[in-house]
């Protein structure tokens, strides 16, 4: 801890407790990596980054006037020497630099490449992997490119519960990732994954650092992290001293400290910095501190220049700075704002976003310019509400969260679709999962989208319909399967006919009833029981969650029509059924669907026939006189000769009734 509090005879001095974090600054990778860049400058060989060494502007600056400049691409590296960044390439990477003549030097963080050794190690057999951390971070994307298997990139609990079901699976981690939500996301695997093997691989010194800006920020009135906005280790030392201190600023010099950001009699102030903060940019900054809060104050001095110290009260402002004014009068083209400086400021009609603004109200407002040659502070809405949309925007892409965007113009190989505010292309092939022939069909739809690509220089960014439906397909899809269950009825919709079956929707997936599940009797085309878009409730009879199979029953649900036949089809009864097949030894007649009988071929007519064919036809209605039914056996006997017989015995006595009573009319 550095205590400011200074006492000399005659005088008095400002105090302001002043404690800097142990762990504040270079870590061991980036340190390292640094000193071998410096190094490598002084031979005189050609050199060059591929990407920004660290996550610091100042930095990568010192590094470009020494000679070293960052390189986007491969192809920019046009034979020079190359440095690996402490974040690590993929080895297809590596030996495209080395395939393009050029001298590769690999200052990937010792961490880091542990990182790549144990993910190559794991997935070697075809293992999957899952890495937590942010899915564009260059650490990310370099080491998924060491696995052999499938890689699932997850930075959220809720991404982790939306993985495909896996029998096994390697779980490690961004090395600078906050270790409490790393073990949330592996809480979620550990149920998920029934074979996980788990190798926390965050650098202790990132653990130390997120550990010691907690307590600092825990005791101290305001926090300052120092380092760069690009560095994601950075970023969360501020998310972390943002939640236990909420006077909490990210510099990445002493400069954009605010002049009256401390009180200077009182607060207890703490300062920590990323692992991509250079020494110099932190001694920077307490070196400010200090000399701002230090400066000695005699009574004589404190008796004069009264008009130095009303000025010393004033807002001091710089460009592209955000301050809260108020609105102090309006006309048709400009709005003036009072921001507590000498002078108040401008906003033009055109800079303003709220063109209801009220004398009176407070608004949140960039410094354009401080002085525009006239005296006056120009002041734009616009810039700060564009600025927050877009950090707004980077957030949702960093969390894997997908954005609200509205299609607005067709254009050459896509869609223009406003996303709060940013203008995003949405290339016609991430439209849908389908060719789409009318992109203007598009235009004024609401959309849910995925960002893909960013260009954080000129502020685009690319993204895609398609990935976002993809993904929702695959939740819901999974969501289905979690609910099915061998045995289970279900709600479904028909979705098409084959000759073989009915495909039905069952919430997400689709199951088949098979043409011999669909009805008790013999049919020749599903659509003889069920048709498209036909709402239905289906049994479950068998699942196959390897080959993604569903083996559905719709006749299942309906009576087994022998479950009553004996008592529907008594003994004795005669009724009419249709000869639905013959053979050599009789007749099957349909009495209804699923339920046959036989009549045995000396059952078929009055006399001996040779042939079933000679007596009856299939297809035809005969009537039958039941003369047997086992429904363990599942036989019925039936015939058609004792019908026959007992028609032609009841016509013989109606004939001799007649020749009875007849004469006796006659006599009478």
């Amino acid at each position: 801890m550095t205590d400011l509090t200074v006492c000399h005879r005659g005088e008095r001095m400002l105090t302001m407790p002043l404690e800097v974090a142990a762990h504040a600054g270079f870590c061991m990778g980036v340190k390292r990596a640094v000193e071998a860049a410096v190094k490598a400058a002084a031979d005189g060989v050609p050199t060059c980054s591929l990407g920004e060494l660290i996550h610091n502007p100042r930095v990568v600056e010192e590094l470009t006037q020494l000679g070293i400049p960052p390189i986007a691409s491969v192809t920019e590296a046009a034979g020079r020497r190359v440095l690996i960044r402490s974040h690590g390439v993929s080895p297809e990477v590596l030996e495209a630099l080395r395939g393009a003549g050029c001298e590769v030097l690999d200052l990937t963080c010792p961490f880091v490449d542990r990182l790549h050794r144990i993910v190559e190690e794991f997935t070697a057999d075809g293992t999957p992997a899952v890495l937590v951390g942010e899915r564009n971070h260059p650490e990310v994307q370099g080491t998924a490119g060491w696995a052999r298997g499938p890689v699932h990139v997850v930075a959220t609990p809720e991404e982790a519960e939306a993985l495909p079901d896996m029998e096994r699976a390697l779980l490690c981690s961004q090395t600078t990732f906050p270790p409490e939500r790393w073990e949330a996301i592996a809480r979620v695997l550990r149920r998920r994954v029934r074979n996980l093997t788990e190798r926390c691989t965050i650098c202790s010194a990132t653990e130390t650092r997120q550990r010691e800006a907690r307590e600092l920020a825990a005791r101290a009135d305001a926090m300052i992290v120092v380092g760069g906005r690009q560095s994601a280790n950075t970023r969360k030392l501020h998310a972390v001293c943002s939640s236990l201190c909420p006077r909490t600023i990210l510099v990445e010099s002493a400069a954009e400290i605010p002049p009256a950001f401390a009180n200077m009699d009182s607060e207890y102030i703490g300062i920590t910095a990323g692992a991509s903060t250079p020494d110099g940019s932190l001694k920077e900054v307490v070196t400010h501190m200090t000399e701002q809060n230090m400066t000695p104050v005699t009574p004589e001095e404190e008796k004069n220049d009264l008009m130095a110290q009303i000025d010393a009260t004033l807002v001091r402002i710089r460009t592209g700075q955000s301050v809260t004014g108020t609105v102090v009068q309006i006309t048709d083209d400009e709005v003036c704002v009072n921001i507590g400086y000498k002078s108040d400021g401008l906003i033009k009609r055109s800079d303003l976003v709220d063109q209801n603004v009220q004398l009176g109200d407070e608004i949140e407002v960039e410094v354009v310019k401080v002085n525009d040659g006239e005296g006056n502070v120009l002041l734009s809405q616009r810039n700060i509400v564009n600025r927050k949309a877009w950090e707004a925007l980077m957030a949702k892409h960093e969390a894997g969260e997908y954005v609200e965007g509205v299609g607005k113009e067709a254009v050459k190989g896509g869609l223009i679709a406003d996303v709060g505010g940013i203008r995003a292309f949405v290339p016609a092939s991430q439209l849908a999962p389908r060719y789409v022939e009318k992109i203007g069909d598009f235009v004024g739809k609401d959309m849910r989208l995925k960002i893909i690509e960013v260009d954080k220089q000129k502020k685009r960014i690319v993204a895609s319909r398609k990935a976002v439906m993809a993904e929702e397909s695959a939740a819901k899809k999974k969501e289905a399967w979690e609910k099915l269950e061998e045995g289970v009825v279900i709600h479904g919709i028909v979705r098409r006919l084959t000759d073989f079956g009915a495909f039905v929707d069952v919430g997400g997936v689709d199951g088949l009833v098979h043409i011999t599940d669909l009805s008790w009797g013999h049919i020749k085309h599903p659509s003889e029981v069920v048709k498209p878009g036909q709402e239905i409730d289906v049994k479950v009879l068998s699942l196959d969650r390897d080959r993604e199979r569903i083996q559905l029953g719709y006749k299942q649900l309906m009576p087994h029509p022998w479950d009553n036949a004996a008592e529907k089809y008594p003994v004795g009864s005669i009724v009419e059924g249709k000869v639905a097949r013959l053979t050599t030894f009789g007749a099957f007649v349909e009495l209804e669907p699923g339920l046959d009988g036989l009549v045995h071929i000396s059952q078929c007519a009055l006399t001996k026939v040779a042939k079933v064919e000679d007596a009856v036809t299939e297809g035809s209605i005969v009537r039958v006189k039941v003369l047997g039914v086992d429904t363990d056996q599942k036989r019925i006997s039936l015939s058609i000769r004792q019908v026959l017989e007992d028609e032609a015995m009841e016509s013989s006595m109606d004939t001799e009734e007649f020749e009875l009573v007849n004469p006796e009319d006659v006599q009478e």
